[in-house]
């Protein structure tokens, strides 16, 4: 882990990260700019983690959550930064309890991340925000546990920015590692009162995999080809717009 990465480690807020990661390279070997693009889980941040999220010079947060979710659990405000709602497609939290197997949650995953391809208002809330995070400042961006709708985003830009799959995709899955102690408190409480077999079916939701990652790219390929044409044609955004963003994560 890199001094940088180490500086910005939050106590309440575990899946907080810079997108450039402890030194992402393009493909053809340029560094990614630290510094510009913050992602994250949930902000139910200590007063101490808040002012650290300042000190880094966050001037908008994009807050991916439904609008109930918001209201069912706010985050505390950063000073100096703007709050941004954008409501991305996440887990239908209505259906999570009614889940009969671990297979079923599998399969609740993959249409959650087809959704992210296949869902208009998604594929419009997604151009927003690109379109949004192309402007100047510092951005942050997070969901509810920064693992779906934030590791969706976060791959985007580490793809607009020429960064290997292979290395996508063990950023995507770092959530695992970083939000260990909060799912395994998790699922702790589930087995509480559902007991060790309820844990086991819950637990899908709660990963980042692989499988959910590639569910996605399957998506994109057999809807529009290529992911450049899902970011232009699918998201609607503009040509420039991917060249600000390239050249601001690649600066």
């Amino acid at each position: 882990m890199s001094e940088a990465e180490d500086l910005v480690r939050l106590a309440s807020a575990d899946n907080f990260r810079d997108v450039a990661g402890p030194g992402h390279r393009a493909g053809d070997g340029t560094p990614l700019r630290t510094g510009v693009f913050y992602r994250s889980n949930e902000l139910r941040l200590t007063d101490e983690d808040a002012a650290s999220i300042a000190a880094l010079g966050v001037s908008a947060i994009h807050d991916l959550r439904t609008g109930a979710e918001i209201e069912h659990r706010p985050g505390v405000d950063v000073p100096g930064a703007t709050r941004h709602h954008v409501d991305v497609l996440g887990i239908p939290l209505e259906e999570i309890t009614g889940l009969p197997d671990a297979e079923a949650g599998v399969a609740l995953m993959e249409r959650v991340y087809r959704g992210f391809v296949e869902e208009p208002a998604t594929r419009a809330a997604l151009g927003t925000l690109l379109t949004s995070l192309a402007e100047e400042g510092v951005h942050l961006f997070h969901c509810t546990a920064g693992k779906d709708r934030t590791g969706w985003t976060a791959a985007l830009l580490l793809h607009v920015a020429g960064v290997a799959d292979t290395v996508v995709l063990a950023d995507y899955l770092l959530t695992n590692t970083r939000a260990a102690a909060s799912r395994a408190a998790t699922l702790r409480l589930i087995a509480e009162t559902s007991g060790p077999e309820g844990a086991a079916i819950f637990e899908p939701v709660l990963l980042a995999d692989a499988d959910y990652l590639h569910t996605a790219y399957a998506a994109v390929e057999a809807r529009y080809g290529t992911r450049e044409r899902y970011l232009l044609d699918g998201l609607g955004l503009e040509p420039q717009v991917l060249d600000t963003l390239r050249t601001r994560l690649r600066g």
